[in-house]
């Protein structure tokens, strides 16, 4: 077969050689157009996602104004509450660009006169200022804006797949909601109805008899404690975190502090505050693994002896250590010999020691084991040592508001049954908890491996997703959560970057939280919680894919100015 050039005709006074010259030339124009072309539409493209870039900073320059100007509004209404009017100074930050066209505030001017010497808001504070509430209240407000805000969004513009599709979706809070099925049918069965005239009454204040009865028994089934509990040593009261909470008030004055390694649950910091005003006093991990940690985010003695000096010389009275078994956010079961020594440790420095194991049936890895501190034959101080556990996470009920405390400190549990004057459970939900907790051939051969399978299923489902992206992660069988590092996404690498990435999952309805959150020493670091029912999950991938895309592609437009710049 002849190729269609040898079949076509010769125009009069060309001959072949320049026609196919001139085939050649129009050919070569041809992918020139087409290379122009190409360039020209990814330029377009490229100026498009710098718009998109510059909206975004001009949005957040907008939002810091915002917050400076409140800061100052706040500032001057304290003065004028104060009586302080006259002489006034205030330091105002001047505006400024940096390199990247960002609105940066540094070194400002001085309004003339002298400052009288009066009570001033800190800047999460400065965020509501009331003519009607105290100091304290004021300091609450700042407080529970500062750590509420974004789930107060969330709740009121929930994910629903058919009444509301663009909703939030909730990857930050860590509920359990792989067994609703479960335990919505175990809760409407027969035996959990009951209104005796007693449910109806004002309970014992540490809890009614029935139920700390039955606490104590599940707690030395499942935690294997060596001889049965006392059921005098538990009280329970209306959340863990106010077990926490009023552990807090009863063990440490004002100003006191715990030890925490870090990075740990961001409700202990609340907890701590709101009533007790406790400190709580960082024990910073490595993510690197080196000669002495062996893992990632490994605590030892020596990082609590290290910590606890620090304190000490900084003038600091460190009541307690707080751990949390397994751990959150890291998902970490420490091993009964690291037990012992942080229990050795804190015995050697007069603490005492806090340890949540609010997690401790959510392990869905067969080939881990958890060790309760309540199974240990012997504590190094037995007094000093107070286990929390609840049903929130195991059993998916948070909305039950349960949480026990263990002790075998009887001064301890009596002072702390003292809060269930004000955060006591009803009557009725404890008579619910109580049939629950009962039944523990329903646990055991229903819903724990029910649980654990669906834990496992949705784990494997959410991590294979990261292994794709190439993102590291905390790889642990327990918890309902995985710790993930997105460093790669930030640049530079730091704890401003880390809150707007965190910024941009909530434009896209996503919540997470964010490693800052947990006192994380590296910017970063990010907690996604994967117990959610699996369509709801695929789709709050989905988002959290997209947002990772659009990170990505900002990042190479950054390099690309900064290459430009250069």
């Amino acid at each position: 077969m002849s190729h269609r050039s040898d079949t076509l005709p010769v125009p009069s006074g060309q001959t072949r050689s320049q026609v196919l010259r001139d085939q050649s030339i129009y050919t070569q124009l041809l992918e020139v157009a087409r290379h122009v072309q190409q360039t020209v539409r990814e330029h377009f493209v490229q100026l498009n996602r710098q718009g998109l870039l510059q909206e975004r900073r001009h949005t957040q320059a907008i939002r810091e104004q915002e917050a400076l100007l409140s800061h100052l509004l706040c500032q001057m209404i304290n003065l004028l509450q104060s009586g302080a009017t006259s002489g006034l100074q205030l330091q105002v930050p001047l505006p400024s660009e940096d390199s990247r066209g960002d609105v940066r505030y540094g070194q400002g001017t001085q309004l003339s006169g002298q400052l009288d010497p009066v009570p001033q808001l800190s800047d999460c504070e400065a965020a509501f200022v009331s003519r009607d509430l105290s100091n304290r209240g004021t300091d609450i407000s700042a407080l529970y804006q500062s750590s509420f805000q974004d789930y107060n969004a969330y709740q009121k513009d929930k994910y629903h797949k058919d009444k509301n599709t663009l909703g939030f979706i909730n990857l930050g809070t860590s509920e359990n909601k792989l067994c609703i099925d479960l335990m919505a049918e175990r809760l409407q069965e027969s035996d959990m109805n009951c209104v005796e005239e007693a449910l109806l009454q004002y309970p014992d204040w540490r809890g009614q008899p029935f139920l700390r009865e039955e606490v104590a028994r599940f707690l030395t089934y499942y935690c294997r404690a060596p001889a049965r509990l006392d059921p005098e040593n538990v009280v329970v009261l209306n959340g863990c975190c106010s077990v926490f909470s009023a552990l807090a008030m009863v063990l440490c004055d004002p100003g006191e502090a715990f030890l925490v390694p870090t990075p740990f649950y961001g409700g202990f910091a609340f907890s701590s505050r709101l009533y007790a005003k406790v400190q709580l006093i960082p024990v910073h991990l490595e993510s690197e693994i080196t000669v002495i940690h062996t893992y990632p985010f490994q605590l030892t003695v020596d990082k609590l002896e290290e910590a606890l000096l620090k304190a000490r010389l900084e003038g600091k009275n460190v009541r307690g250590l707080v751990l949390t078994n397994p751990q959150n956010p890291l998902g970490d079961i420490y091993s009964p010999d690291a037990l012992m020594k942080y229990l050795e440790f804190a015995k050697r420095h007069d603490l005492h020691v806090i340890v949540d194991e609010i997690y401790m049936l959510s392990v869905f890895d067969e080939s881990i084991t958890f060790h309760s501190v309540l199974s240990m034959t012997s504590l190094p101080d037995r007094s000093r040592t107070h286990v929390i556990w609840g049903t929130s996470k195991d059993f998916g009920i948070s909305g039950f508001r349960f949480g026990a405390l263990y002790t075998h400190n009887k001064e301890v549990a009596s002072v702390v049954s003292a809060f269930g004057y004000l955060h006591s459970i009803s009557g009725i939900t404890q008579h619910k908890l109580c049939q629950l907790l009962q039944n523990t051939e329903w646990i055991d051969k229903v819903y724990l491996p029910t649980n654990r399978f669906r834990l496992r299923e949705a784990h494997k489902y959410v991590t294979a997703k990261l292994k794709a992206l190439e993102i590291p992660f905390h790889n642990r069988g327990s918890g309902l959560y995985v710790w993930i590092n997105l460093k790669k996404y930030l640049d530079p690498c730091t704890f401003e970057e880390e809150q707007l990435l965190y910024r941009r999952f909530l434009d896209h309805k996503l919540l997470l939280s964010c490693g800052k959150a947990y006192m994380c020493k590296e910017p970063g670091w990010f907690r996604l919680i994967f117990a959610d029912e699996l369509p709801r999950l695929k789709l709050a991938m989905r988002r959290f894919c997209e947002v990772l895309e659009e990170q990505k592609q900002d990042l190479i437009v950054k390099q690309l100015e900064d290459a430009m710049r250069e």
